[in-house]
């Protein structure tokens, strides 16, 4: 059987393809802009008729109806990096959370640690060899395709056709649905004054040449928007976004000069606006490649002048860095922050660097703390974190001893709470 009949003799509707899954199943679907809506809303419908499902994902975009109370019992989450969509049902005790380097999410899959019943994701559509685009979220999804066993597949024309190690073929499936769909968008927001300050500090760690790692979001566009001046740029990241698209485009980003992958932009998933995704389709500069390969901190390091602008919710005066917890409450994941922070350590020439405002709660509140609040999770330990950049200046940790961090820190701290941050270290007898 050539694979198009295949394809065609795979053609079902998303319920049918949903009365794959079991109770008791174990269940890998994609994330980011790439979840599989009709598959995931025709598994909701059939929730009564199930229990005890255990759904593996990463972040999660818009509503999630399998998070919905009435799921409780019949569906549980086993978030891999926790979003808006299952935060609330993490916290109330109806799905769980596991923290987990990002590039450690396959070997979940590949080793059994998490054995897969069923994979259900998002492709672009065929090309003439029967191969299918894993698109906007190669990350685990790949790998899950690899180990589950079965695979449903949703395929989107709308789904652009990313190039690389990212692709799945349609005799690996059991199941096709077809859709028409637009990718959710996520649109960048004017940066704000803070953030266009803590840019400007950043920029000046950036040098011509080097290879960027960044996310979405107001700092990582306040970065991208003050580059001006610099000259090849490369980038190695998890994730890409318009900011990066903007800098590839004015020709800031060449990855001339890249030790690893020269000439490309490597990533493993994108989320953005709908011209970023047709920015990405077919387009030989970009490769997009598995997490466990992208966010390797061997393989990041291999990329000299590496430079890592990762983000935090409070670092305490030793350098500990809280990311993906206020207090207790879970509010993301580990993501790829330790992996690309270590892999720019080890990278010649490399700076790791925590990004951060000041202050939280419209300044009521200071961002670095005397200790982390009562609960926080340690996502990078102090002896990781090289650079803390607030809009007061750039503190550099690597090298200082506990006196000197705390020291360092004060000084980017907000100026209105640098006397009470001073008194705390004395009490501690980190400074004397």
């Amino acid at each position: 059987m050539n694979w198009l009949d295949d394809y065609k003799s795979k053609l079902c509707s998303a319920a049918d393809a949903a009365k794959l899954v079991k109770s008791g199943n174990r269940v890998y679907y994609g994330g980011n802009a790439a979840i599989p809506v009709s598959l995931v809303e025709a598994l909701a419908d059939r929730y009564e008729e199930l229990e005890n499902v255990q759904l593996n994902h990463v972040l999660l975009l818009g509503d999630d109806p399998l998070s919905r109370p009435e799921m409780e019992g019949h569906f549980r989450h086993n978030s891999l990096f926790v979003g808006p969509a299952d935060r609330k049902a993490v916290n109330e005790g109806r799905a769980d959370y596991m923290p987990i380097f990002l590039y450690m999410i396959p070997r979940l899959f590949r080793e059994g640690i998490v054995p897969l019943d069923i994979a259900m994701v998002q492709v672009s559509p065929p090309d003439l060899h029967g191969f299918m685009s894993l698109g906007v979220e190669t990350l685990a999804t790949k790998t899950a395709c690899q180990h589950a066993k079965k695979v449903v597949v949703e395929v989107n024309d709308r789904m652009p056709r990313i190039l690389g190690d990212s692709f799945i073929h349609v005799r690996q499936t059991h199941g096709i649905v077809e859709v028409s769909r637009p990718l959710p968008n996520l649109l960048s927001k004017p940066s704000t004054d803070v953030e266009l300050s803590i840019g400007k500090h950043i920029v000046r760690l950036i040098d011509s040449g080097s290879t960027i790692q960044m996310g979405i979001g107001g700092i990582p566009d306040a970065v991208f928007a003050s580059m001006e001046g610099l000259t090849d740029l490369g980038i190695h990241t998890e994730m890409i976004s318009d900011g990066a698209m903007r800098a590839i485009q004015s020709g800031i980003v060449t990855g001339a000069k890249k030790t690893l992958h020269p000439g490309k932009v490597i990533i493993t998933f994108a989320l953005g606006s709908q011209e970023l995704y047709e920015y990405l389709d077919n387009n030989p500069f970009i490769e997009a490649h598995p997490v466990e390969y992208v966010n390797d901190p061997f393989i990041i390091s291999q990329n000299d002048n590496l430079v890592a602008i990762n983000s935090a919710i409070e670092v305490d005066l030793t350098g500990q860095v809280c990311s993906d917890s206020i207090g207790w409450k879970v509010y993301s994941g580990f993501g790829g922050q330790v992996d690309f922070i270590r892999g720019a350590a080890r990278s010649k020439n490399g700076k790791p660097i925590i990004a951060l405002p000041a202050t939280a709660k419209k300044g009521e509140q200071s961002r670095i703390a005397p200790f982390l609040q009562t609960g926080a999770g340690v996502v990078t330990s102090r002896a990781d974190v090289h650079y803390v950049v607030t809009e007061y200046g750039v503190a550099q940790l690597f090298g200082k001893n506990l006196r000197e961090r705390a020291e360092a820190l004060i000084g980017i701290a907000a100026p209105q709470f640098r006397d009470e941050l001073l008194k705390s270290a004395k009490e501690r007898k980190l400074i004397p």
